[in-house]
Parts: C-alpha cells; structure tokens; sequence
C-alpha cells in the first residue's frame, strides 16, 4: 500500500457527521510507516461535489482512467482516518502527481504547517 493509491475501503460507522461505509479513499500516509504501522492514513471521497463548496479542507478530483474514480469526487481532507488494513477492500487506482499534491497541501494547511 503506498501513498497515492485510491482503494475501496470500509468506514466504520461512527456517530456525528463521519462518512462510513464503503468507499473510494486515498492513502496519504508516507510509504515508509507502511511496514511498520498496524493502521493507513486514508482520506475518504464523496461523491457529492457539493460538499467542495460547502467544506473547507476538501478538493475535488475529476476521475482520468488511473485514479479508479468514476465520478467526480471530492476528497474529504478534513476527515483524515486511519483505517486497518483489514478495512481495505481493494485496489482502485492511483491519483496523478497534481492531484495528490492538492491533496497534502490542503492536509498541511489543515494542520497548520
């Protein structure tokens, strides 16, 4: 599993506004804590584009044929998770350099580095 890559993935069901269930996510974890950690750092995508507008800490990726993506979807930045590696369904797709750039801008933003 490495950085970049866009899987299907189960959300657990959490209370409030959390997304669940099964959807697309990208890892955003760096590669080197993959063999070392139990859990990814995965940010979740909606299809509703809406929530681009309505959100901060989200950026909309257009689907391109490697990302997996069929619709146009928003990465929901600001619900970073980190998910077990059971909960990860499989492989979809992996997003283009820009897109995953945008991606970690707008997690170091939301961090405040």
């Amino acid at each position: 599993m490495n950085r970049g890559e866009v899987w299907r993935v189960r959300l657990p069901f959490r209370s409030g506004h959390a997304q669940a269930g099964d959807r697309p996510a990208v890892i955003v974890q760096a590669e080197q804590y993959g063999a070392s950690l139990t859990t990814i750092l995965t940010v979740p995508f909606t299809g509703q584009v809406r929530a681009a507008r309505r959100f901060p800490g989200t950026v909309l990726v257009q689907p391109d044929g490697t990302n997996g993506l069929t619709v146009p979807s928003v990465a929901l930045v600001f619900q970073l998770v980190a998910l077990d590696r059971r909960d990860f369904l499989m492989l979809l797709g992996v997003l283009d350099s820009a897109a995953l750039d945008l991606v970690l801008q707008e997690l170091d933003r939301l961090t405040g580095r």
